[in-house]
């Protein structure tokens, strides 16, 4: 009987946090099927392992080897593998605790703080005005002070800090990460301007 609530837990668990905080966020209908994929068979394999002797050491292994499986033919973003972590965990919680006993209201909070903290966390109100872009820029900078005060006139934002990739002097531009506060612009840094060339201007990616 706690192994079955436990199970019950677990898929109460995954649905939540597929089905009520991933996808109304995100709308990747193809990721919900592999979330769900991955906890169920995470939960079934570590609840069989959860009866023999080396059942905790091989389902740590197995949550090892998994947790570094990365979907080779799509890029995934940082988000979307923590949602493959907390999938994975949500199955093994499910699985392997039933071998404790006494366990089950133990392993039904943990549920619901990788529930809790995966909503909270991602919540499009938490620190929404922060943003992280790669930018292209049609004008070679070499100068880090002109280069962040152009970005910031582009974007009326704050730029908390710049990663220079690519300075092309050839094709005349700029290839940087930048991540940036809308809305909190700092003063404004007084730029030389160009007496050639055409209209600055960005590509966004």
């Amino acid at each position: 009987m706690p192994q079955l609530v436990l199970i019950a837990a677990d898929l109460v668990a995954i649905g939540v946090l597929v089905l009520g905080v991933y996808f109304p966020r995100h709308r990747r209908r193809d990721l919900v099927a592999a979330y769900l994929g991955v906890n169920v068979g995470v939960l079934a394999v570590a609840t069989a392992l959860s009866s023999s002797t080396v059942g905790v050491g091989l389902g740590l292994g197995l949550f090892g080897v998994l947790s570094i499986i990365r979907l080779r033919s799509t890029e995934l973003a940082q988000t979307e593998v923590a949602f493959y972590f907390a999938a994975l965990a949500l199955g093994l919680l499910g699985g392997l605790g039933a071998g404790t006993t006494g366990a089950e209201l133990l392993v039904a909070g943990l549920m619901a703080l990788v529930v809790a903290v995966m909503w909270a966390g991602g919540h499009p109100r938490l620190m929404r005005r922060y943003r992280q872009q790669q930018v292209v820029v049609d004008r070679a900078f070499t100068d880090e002070t002109a280069l962040v005060a152009h970005l910031e006139g582009l974007f009326d934002a704050r730029v908390h800090q710049v990663t220079v990739q690519q300075v092309d002097l050839v094709d005349d531009t700029t290839t940087v990460d930048v991540r940036l506060e809308l809305g909190a612009r700092s003063p404004a840094v007084p730029v030389e301007p160009r007496m050639t060339g055409p209209l600055h201007r960005a590509d966004v990616r």
